[in-house]
């Protein structure tokens, strides 16, 4: 390796809020975080629309990247203070992984575009394999400094974010049920939502955690610490990642980039207005360099734009998304779908293009999966460790984490605009909006305030 593996004469520090230091000790990280893909980070919120609902969440994948980089390098020293490996093959930890576990961490959401997940949607671009692409293209500053460690560096870093890398122990800091990852959104998240529901003990996480032959285990008198962490997971995402709010502020930005697309594609669309951009990906024919030139801030500014573009969906959806007016929603099941129709015909009676204002959302999480091998992405379980060395699996022990286990939560919803439960427009369209009105009651769906 070479001298940009070396440690720092002097750590280098971030404050944080969440860590209150970040600390670097490695020329690489520092090298890393420098690059133009990684500053791009700062300008893509961790949260997309979320802000819309609770207005402190306005941190960027740049800090959570930082975090989780923070909390796999105090994972590496607590594993080498208390578990070195002394020979091969003992399952304990060999502190010759720990840059590699480093990158991985630091870079696990490289890949991340514009409003990521809507954005993902729309244009069909996967943030995980762009990741890897930006690791391992020699096109990038990323794979640049990477390379400077070992030739093969870049390759194994990107490894360790598809989970093919040969160490259990490095996969599972980074991706699993309890990871870097998880455990500083949770705490990140809660921190600028201001939800104290997400916290949990970190420090007690860590301490407890410990390397085994077949990744990290946690040591049963810390059990109490992993399910508070467990719950503080279900409970984010109730309440904050599946709010009905701020998943109709994404139905809106959707619709939005739907109709975006839709009208660069008729024959007689204005060049002139034409979000050059964009355009790759309204042709589905896009380079990574125009994948990284894309952040909140250009699409934001693109929104402006159609605030004046001659289509008045285009303009009025703009208008929704960037004066915050969320479509409004009600959820429904198995039961009450079949209202959904009804509801759709009333908002094109109501003057509203149904394929561009209404919208079916659904939001379900697995707080917590035991392992079954036969599913079709098997999850690795957290194993309790005894003080005779046996593994549990954390279910089989706690009761608490056995009553979410398995069980998905969430709802789904219909989206429609709040003008159809608005009073003040009656005159507009008064027997469509009781009509409305009443498909609801007898549907025995209630829309969300």
């Amino acid at each position: 390796m070479t001298h940009i593996a070396n440690k720092l004469p002097r750590e280098k520090v971030f404050r944080d809020p969440v860590h209150n230091y970040i600390r670097v000790e490695y020329q690489v990280i520092l090298d890393l975080i420098d690059t133009p893909e990684f500053q791009r980070l700062r300008r893509i919120k961790q949260l997309g629309t979320t802000s819309s609902v609770f207005q402190g969440a306005e941190h960027s994948r740049f800090t959570h990247s930082l975090g989780v980089y923070e909390i796999t390098r105090q994972i590496c020293d607590q594993f080498q203070l208390n578990y070195p490996s002394q020979v091969a093959g003992d399952g304990l930890w060999n502190d010759d992984e720990r840059l590699v576990a480093l990158c991985a961490a630091l870079l696990h959401d490289i890949g991340h575009g514009a409003y990521s997940h809507t954005f993902e949607h729309i244009f069909n671009t996967d943030h995980e394999l762009i990741t890897r692409q930006i690791i391992t293209s020699p096109a990038t500053g990323i794979n640049h400094v990477l390379t400077q460690v070992a030739k093969d560096f870049p390759a194994k870093v990107a490894s360790v974010i598809d989970h093919s890398y040969p160490n259990p122990q490095v996969v599972q800091m980074i991706s699993s049920q309890i990871d870097a990852d998880r455990m500083d959104y949770l705490l990140r998240d809660a921190y600028n939502t201001g939800t104290k529901y997400g916290e949990f003990d970190l420090t007690r996480v860590l301490r407890v955690m410990r390397p085994y032959e077949k990744g990290i285990a946690f040591l049963a008198n810390g059990m109490h610490a992993v399910e508070d962490y467990i719950v503080s997971r279900f409970q984010m995402y109730q309440q904050v990642y599946f709010h009905p709010v701020s998943r109709g502020m994404e139905v809106v930005l959707q619709k939005l980039l739907q109709r975006a697309k839709f009208l660069y594609q008729q024959p007689d669309h204005h060049q002139s207005l034409a979000p050059q951009l964009l355009i790759p990906f309204f042709e589905q024919h896009f380079t990574l360099q125009d994948y990284l030139k894309l952040d909140d801030g250009v699409l934001n500014t693109y929104f402006l734009y159609w605030l004046d573009y001659p289509d008045s969906i285009l303009n009025d959806l703009a208008d929704r998304f960037l004066s915050r007016r969320p479509f409004k929603s009600v959820t429904f099941n198995q039961q009450t779908q079949q209202v959904l129709p009804k509801l759709r015909a009333l908002t094109e009676q109501a003057g509203f293009n149904s394929a561009y204002y209404t919208a079916v959302n659904n939001s379900f999480d697995l707080p917590y999966d035991a392992y079954d091998p036969s599913a079709k992405s098997p999850k690795t379980q957290i194993e309790i460790m005894q003080s005779d060395g046996q593994l549990e699996e954390l279910s089989s022990l706690s009761d608490l984490v056995a009553a979410i286990s398995g069980r998905f939560s969430g709802d789904e919803r219909f989206y429609f605009p709040k003008e159809m439960l608005n009073e003040n427009d009656i005159e507009v369209f008064a027997p469509t909006y009781h009509q409305f009105k009443d498909y609801l009651r007898n549907g025995a769906i209630k829309p969300n305030h």
